[in-house]
């Protein structure tokens, strides 16, 4: 009995030592934070490094560029995914509480897209179209080579990095308050597929169920939409870099980590999940 007793312990033991290795906890945990523009390519690269590299967790959220870039001054988060430049206001905040400025990292560029319904017979539009509609000086599709009917607007939360820049570098103003705000891209692009009025914007790899604007920088410009060339040469004028922004300079598994994203590998991540490479 005795024995019967001892080798059952010894199963149990055995048991309860893979049970705990199964459910160990991995070496390093990444935790990566921030713009709903980049969250889809930030989960595939975290997806496809944890394939390859088992002693890493890298945990991946949105919530916006405004809300990684809290969390990164907060230390709720490793890593800061923001599709806008931080502001000095927030470098400051940093500076504050860990005495640095943080560390900027360009890991890819996006064309800020401009949606159309299908339905739509206006096909481009220019900067300063965009700018009036936005700010609702240009009310009617019909003063644009459209249909007769009212704009609806469709945009971002002013949390959005998208917003920011779309509002700094297309809009130049305030927009107006008939637009309406939604939490994510894929939002946007929903209300738009949905609307035949409807306009919206956001990034390139969200493109899909509605009509992409052609952008034009002025009335004697031809138009384009974001493609490779397109942003590699410059041509289409709503394009942007996205970064990381860490505390500090990066070390040991995390700075395999943003090597590697940089690489080609993760740099043919990239261009498979719509957006544009750095190199």
């Amino acid at each position: 009995m005795k024995s019967l007793n001892s080798i059952k312990f010894a199963v149990i033991a055995i048991l309860l030592g893979l049970i705990g290795f199964a459910f160990a906890p991995a070496a390093d945990k990444i935790v990566v934070k921030g713009s709903d523009t980049m969250v889809i390519l930030a989960q595939k690269w975290a997806e496809v490094y944890m394939k390859s590299n088992s002693s890493v967790a890298i945990q991946v959220t949105g919530g916006g560029s405004g809300t990684g870039v809290s969390a990164l001054i907060n230390g709720a988060t490793d890593i800061c995914n923001s599709s806008r430049k931080m502001k000095n206001t927030e470098k400051e905040k940093l500076k504050a509480r860990y005495n640095t400025l943080g560390v900027e990292i360009a890991c890819a560029k996006d064309g800020i897209t401009v949606y159309l319904n299908p339905s739509n017979k206006v096909r481009e539009l220019t900067i300063k179209q965009l700018s009036e509609i936005y700010k609702g000086n240009i009310k009617n599709w019909k003063e644009v080579g459209g249909p007769d009917a009212d704009i609806k607007l469709y945009g971002r939360e002013n949390s959005s990095g998208t917003y920011v820049f779309f509002q700094e570098n297309v809009v130049k103003g305030d927009y107006a308050p008939s637009c309406q705000t939604l939490p994510g891209t894929a939002a946007v692009v929903n209300a738009v597929a949905k609307d035949p009025n409807g306009i919206g914007y956001g990034g390139a790899a969200y493109a899909t169920g509605i009509e992409i604007c052609k952008v034009k920088k002025d009335d004697k410009s031809a138009g384009s939409i974001p493609t490779a060339e397109t942003i590699k040469t410059g041509e289409y004028p709503i394009t942007r870099y996205l970064y990381m922004y860490l505390r500090n300079k990066p070390t040991g598994a995390m700075k395999s980590y943003i090597d590697w994203i940089l690489s080609p590998e993760g740099q043919k991540l990239v261009v498979e999940m719509g957006y544009f490479p750095v190199k």
